[in-house]
């Protein structure tokens, strides 16, 4: 059986710090997957829409000023992904977006295992006095008991802070420094991606609000991805701000991953349905 993929846009940057302009992440993403620039075959040989059944959902009406009612949209959104036993691949948007997107998974499977990927912990028990800030999902998702591992990729921005959230929520924080894809752990399912933009070295991914240097490559990304067997239930790629990009390189990096991601759920979860 194929999993279907519904693919979510969640144009929303009201909980960003410093500056704005993720909301327009998720249609430059879509611009790029679509164009016929490129194509939408996959490194392993699937091809969206012949092999992988992935529907394209559109962007959800958020009002980018109240996250209460932003958070039913998107919830909604991720329950009628569920009821066709279908998966979200949610494009952000600022990485507040997880939180919800994570608390509507965990209703119907129970804590999840996550993996993120991105130079910055999210960790934060506030940002700026916003406890729903971009720099704080992973706490409020840490605090609710929605997920049971939480695994960290490419970080490097540590606070003091932080450092001290993840150890009180007993985080897995893989070092930058002598990196390889093989010292991330594989994850049981029921399995979440998350992947911010800025995770991404800037050299090849500078369309990021808070661009980092010395992170990862994509290649990088992609070697840990694939070695990934579990069943995923969510992903999402966030943090896209297209003010910040370079001749689109950043948008059409992104929707490399919208099909690799894509390509992963449909081979994870055929091999082991949800």
């Amino acid at each position: 059986m194929r999993p279907t993929i519904h693919l979510i846009g969640l144009p929303t940057d009201q909980n960003s710090s410093f500056e704005r302009g993720a909301a327009l992440g998720p249609a430059a993403i879509r611009n790029a997957l679509w164009s016929d620039r490129g194509n939408l075959s996959t490194e392993g040989g699937l091809e969206i829409g012949t092999d992988i059944e992935l529907h394209d959902k559109g962007d959800l009406p958020l009002s980018d000023v109240d996250c209460t009612a932003d958070d039913r949209l998107i919830a909604d959104a991720v329950g009628a992904a569920l009821a066709v036993a279908g998966v979200p691949l949610s494009l952000g948007g600022d990485h507040a977006i997880t939180y919800p997107l994570v608390a509507a998974l965990a209703a119907r499977h129970g804590p999840v295992n996550i993996l993120h990927f991105d130079a910055h912990p999210d960790l934060y028990a506030d940002f700026e006095g916003n406890p729903r800030s971009h720099a704080s999902p992973f706490a409020r998702i840490m605090e609710a008991g929605y997920a049971t591992r939480l695994v960290q990729v490419g970080i490097r921005t540590l606070t003091r802070h932080c450092r001290d959230q993840a150890d009180r929520f007993g985080v897995e924080i893989i070092p930058m420094t002598g990196f390889r894809p093989d010292m991330v752990p594989l994850l049981d399912g029921p399995l979440y991606i998350s992947i911010d933009i800025d995770g991404i070295d800037p050299s090849e991914a500078p369309g990021v609000a808070h661009p980092e240097p010395g992170g990862l490559t994509l290649r990088e990304v992609l070697a840990v991805l694939t070695r990934q067997k579990a069943p995923i239930v969510g992903a999402d790629i966030v943090e896209l701000n297209p003010s910040r990009d370079l001749n689109d390189v950043t948008a059409i990096l992104a929707a490399k991953l919208v099909r690799e991601l894509a390509a992963l759920i449909h081979l994870n979860n055929r091999e082991q349905p949800i």
